[in-house]
């Protein structure tokens, strides 16, 4: 072998097309996996359609929001949206989830009321919700370091002792294939591993970080990265919402019962910019948007809803009929919440006062009563 077949010249050999779990086809039939049995009735299927149509009107909300100047900033989920509410809903009440700053489908999931959300992207808030009244942590805006946070509570799950039992929980770390490069995500892999922690690495692969493409971040799948660190890893096709749904209920279940972690790879693709403050075309094609646009999340659903009679045009419209209003709902909420008062910053930073905080709060107060001062 040369040199540069060792740095990756053409003739290196091509590396085997990896296994993608999938339940359900972009053409919307049904397909069986024998490792991911799941059982949905036709109510079932109607709620996870319910959910992503909902979820994505709000996201389409919040970005119209931002350019509208109501929102300092916005992380778009567009086309992760079966990724989120099919992990989310695998989630029982004893769960904690760890999201980035994209996981409005998953706090959807998690009873999160959209317009806290939007409280945090305003700037009239840190959050909003309370992380442990919805086992649903506040989002992270650090790269990767959500990851060690997840590591660190399984592994108190872990000495609680509660393995194994009715009330066992685990938890769930969200993150994008950006943020497997981060030295973060790979610590908290070496301590999940060693200590056996029940806890699911769920990376949402949706091709791009910010603008650098996957090859940036690794020469071989992600989800082969988990051997390495010596725990299971696969990849499932997260456009497909009942493959997600399968495949975290069956990783979570395992972390549960003292099997430890799994990394899940939802293979997808983010439609939309980074953020509302990036603009994708300078750096993909739209041949490869378009491309991406017939696996759609939501349109797969319909179609398996429709080519089995589950729902008929009533059904549609009413779930569109819901998330326009909630729509209107979100919309009215932004633009009446109240611009908090300048110094309630320093309110909620620690448990209990802190010299330096109040020190800075001080000076802060100062400064501000400085320009009444002039105004005299």
């Amino acid at each position: 072998m040369t040199i540069d077949s060792v740095r990756g010249a053409p003739d290196t050999p091509a590396l085997a097309e990896p296994e993608l779990v999938q339940l359900l086809t972009p053409e919307g039939e049904r397909v069986e996996h024998p490792d991911y049995p799941l059982d949905l009735s036709a109510e079932d299927v109607r709620d996870l359609y319910r959910d992503l149509v909902i979820v994505r009107r709000i996201d389409l909300e919040a970005v119209a929001l931002t350019r509208q100047g109501e929102l300092g900033l916005w992380a778009s989920l567009l086309g992760q949206e079966a990724a989120q509410i099919g992990s989310g809903r695998a989630l029982t009440e004893h769960d904690m989830v760890f999201p980035t700053y994209r996981e409005h489908g998953v706090a959807w999931c998690r009873d999160v009321e959209p317009l806290k959300l939007l409280g945090l992207f305003r700037g009239v808030n840190h959050g909003g919700w309370d992380p442990a009244e919805h086992g649903f942590h506040l989002y992270t805006i650090v790269i990767g370091s959500q990851t060690l946070h997840a590591a660190g509570y399984a592994m108190g799950i872990q000495r609680d002792g509660v393995l194994g039992t009715p009330s066992a929980g685990a938890t769930i770390a969200y993150f994008g294939d950006g943020a497997t490069s981060q030295g973060d995500v790979n610590e908290s892999f070496v301590f999940a591993s060693v200590f056996n922690a029940p806890i699911v690495f769920f990376c949402q692969n949706n091709q791009w970080a910010i603008s650098e493409p996957l090859e940036k971040q690794s020469r071989i799948p992600l989800y082969k990265r988990a051997q390495g660190f010596g725990f299971p890893g696969l990849r499932v096709d997260g456009n497909d919402v009942f493959a997600c749904l399968a495949v975290t209920r069956k990783a979570l279940e395992n972390a549960r019962t003292g099997q430890g972690p799994t990394l899940v790879e939802a293979y997808t693709y983010r439609m939309g910019a980074h953020t509302t403050t990036d603009d994708p075309t300078r750096y993909r094609l739209k041949a490869e948007e378009e491309a991406w646009k017939l696996k759609d999340p939501i349109e797969r659903v319909k179609a398996y809803l429709v080519r089995n009679d589950l729902a008929d045009a009533g059904f549609f419209e009413k779930v569109e009929d819901e998330a326009r209003l909630l729509a209107k709902e979100l919309r009215e909420g932004c633009r009446a919440m109240p611009d908090p008062e300048p110094l309630s910053m320093f309110d909620e930073v620690y448990a209990e006062r802190h010299p330096l905080m109040t020190e800075e709060q001080e000076q802060f107060a100062a400064y501000l009563a400085s320009f009444e001062e002039e105004a005299k």
